[in-house]
């Protein structure tokens, strides 16, 4: 992009494929660290809820690539990409498998697998299902099923359940019960702080070797308070001002700037 020469950059700021050791460490993604960390020590499953672009699927990354491969086997679905039953046989291929044609059959062969990979081959099958407040209600008592073992005795596996707020609501309902009992490890992701969003800023500019400060102090407050914290607003204000500033020349993104960004992505 023009504005990384213009602002004599060398990489792209706030951009989404940041690497997970380079992610900034909210207070909220530390926290969530942590209570994935729970879930992986005592195996079950997991419940994490948040709006959109606060973080949650980026930390969830993070987590994942911390796993040692030798010991647990990660595997990750966005139901907004797949159908259920792209899912089914994903999951099985992913488990190393190949697909039975029946659901039944699959279900079956993917505990046999889990099953066997945790007491055989001691290695902890990990499962991430992102944007599941998409899910009907016969897939979610679906998962009670499929990741019954051993009449609910034993847990070979880690299953973490992701996706908006409405998910948890979803889940309160009394015919979700079963599945909502067996949670073990609940976490909604919160927005960064008025500080947080400044050090966010401050360190997505030092990764993007940033000479001098780009954006003035009232700038950062402008963006803190248009994005009320949320990570993927203040890359999308961010980025957008900068493609602004470049255009009209400006040696510092200013308030004015962030106002433009704000009305250009509908904010």
């Amino acid at each position: 992009m023009m504005f990384r020469s213009f602002y004599s950059l060398a990489s792209r700021p706030f951009d989404k494929e940041i690497k997970s050791k380079d992610m900034f460490a909210s207070a909220s993604h530390q926290e969530l660290l942590a209570r994935l960390d729970y879930l992986r020590e005592h195996r079950g499953f997991g419940l994490v809820v948040g709006e959109p672009g606060m973080g949650k699927t980026s930390t969830l990354r993070a987590f994942a690539s911390s796993l040692n491969t030798s010991l647990y086997r990660v595997v990750y679905y966005q139901l907004s990409t797949v159908t259920v039953n792209d899912f089914y046989r994903g999951l099985a291929f992913n488990l190393g498998l190949e697909p039975a044609f029946r659901k039944i059959q699959l279900f079956q062969q993917i505990q046999d697998v889990i099953f066997s990979m945790y007491n055989d081959k001691k290695i902890t099958p990990v499962i991430i299902l992102d944007e599941l407040q998409l899910a009907s209600s016969c897939f979610l008592n679906d998962l009670h099923l499929l990741f019954n073992f051993v009449m609910d005795s034993e847990n070979p596996l880690s299953l973490v359940l992701c996706g908006l707020p409405q998910l948890s609501v979803k889940l309160s309902l009394g015919h979700h019960q079963v599945l909502n009992q067996r949670v073990i490890m609940r976490y909604r992701m919160q927005p960064l702080s008025r500080e947080e969003c400044r050090a966010y800023i401050d360190h997505h500019m030092n990764l993007a070797g940033a000479r001098f400060p780009i954006f003035t102090d009232s700038a950062v407050e402008a963006i803190t308070m248009v994005s009320k914290g949320w990570p993927r607003l203040i890359n999308n204000l961010g980025t957008t001002s900068l493609v602004y500033g470049c255009q009209k020349s400006l040696k510092q993104i200013d308030e004015e700037a962030i106002h433009k960004a704000s009305v250009e992505i509908g904010m």
